[in-house]
């Protein structure tokens, strides 16, 4: 049976047999001795992605009091579900979001709290996904974005709108004029700055 560790875009975690192409955590929030979540869907503010392969590392899931894997379609998802780059296993990749953040954002070169106290304001509101307005037409929002519309979730890339799955994304033609971010705004400003953000299509 799977393991209630992959992470939707509007962060919720359930369990379903579908791999991801990316890992990453919250902190600690499972029981090792029955690799169940705890009541509490996060226990630190730095929500990180990471790679499912570093250094030839391997880990059992849920098997121990560390960090508990989650897991993500691709980096859109994380990016949705407010999470950001792990400075550990990505650094390149994290460098290059802090400045992109940066950027888009207009501050000086944050730390990683930084980012993460932003972050969490706009992830969360009380246990609920926090939505935003678009602020533009949903074709108009850089490439990764992600929005909700109708309970669905919806990847805006190469100018088109692509409907969300654990199992991948498949073309849409929906209406997306009432449509809600699901996105935290700082990421989807630094994806406008050009963040080179990795999609499963």
């Amino acid at each position: 049976m799977p393991l209630k560790n992959r992470v939707s875009p509007f962060g919720e975690i359930v369990a379903t047999a579908h791999r991801g192409r990316f890992t990453g955590n919250r902190g600690i929030i499972h029981d090792p001795a029955t690799k169940t979540l705890l009541n509490r869907r996060w226990s630190s503010k730095a929500w990180i992605t990471c790679v499912c392969e570093f250094r030839g590392r391997r880990r059992k899931v849920m098997d121990r009091r560390s960090w508990t894997e989650l897991f993500f379609l691709d980096e859109a998802t994380s990016f949705a579900a407010g999470h950001r780059p792990c400075f550990y296993c990505r650094r390149d990749e994290a460098t290059a979001f802090r400045d992109a953040w940066a950027k888009g954002n207009s501050r000086a070169k944050p730390y990683a709290t930084e980012m993460d106290a932003v972050l969490h304001g706009e992830r969360l509101d009380g246990r609920e996904k926090r939505l935003h307005p678009l602020g533009v037409a949903a074709l108009k929002l850089p490439d990764g974005t992600m929005v909700t519309s109708e309970g669905e979730s919806y990847l805006i890339a190469n100018g088109e709108v692509w409907r969300w799955s654990f199992s991948g994304y498949s073309r849409a033609f929906a209406d997306l004029a009432d449509a809600k971010l699901l996105t935290p705004p700082s990421i989807v400003n630094a994806l406008r700055e050009g963040y080179p953000v990795q999609i499963g299509l």
